[in-house]
């Protein structure tokens, strides 16, 4: 799959009601050692903050997830670190204050952010 493809699965995703952590993880479902099922279980506690405490944004925790369920845990640090650059934050209730953008387009930066592991 193409880095455009994961964000557009991501999106549709999120538009479909999976959370933030959700639609990130799942738009990688296909490489994850898991199946579906479990990731989309093990995902749903960290949408909108951390469940729902706005803290931690869900698709940090996303990547975080997939970075190690792939063995790329090198790379969870940088990659936190471009979407705070790209974003403007990591913690959820501050992006949204921001307004910058929805978070549709955030999971799916994250998704396209996480296309650099493959």
């Amino acid at each position: 799959m193409t880095k455009e493809e994961r964000m557009e699965k991501a999106r549709t995703l999120h538009k479909q009601g999976c959370n933030c952590c959700q639609s990130v993880v799942m738009a990688y479902a296909d490489r994850l050692p898991i199946d579906p099922q479990h990731a989309m279980n093990m995902s749903a506690p960290f949408g909108r903050g951390l469940a729902g405490t706005r803290e931690v944004c869900g698709c940090v925790s996303g990547m975080a997830m997939v970075c190690g369920l792939t063995g790329h845990t090198a790379e969870t640090r940088s990659l936190i670190e471009q979407f705070r650059g790209e974003e403007g934050d990591i913690v959820c209730g501050r992006l949204l204050q921001q307004g910058k953008k929805p978070c549709n387009e955030m999971v799916a930066d994250a998704a396209g952010m996480l296309a650099a592991i493959e």
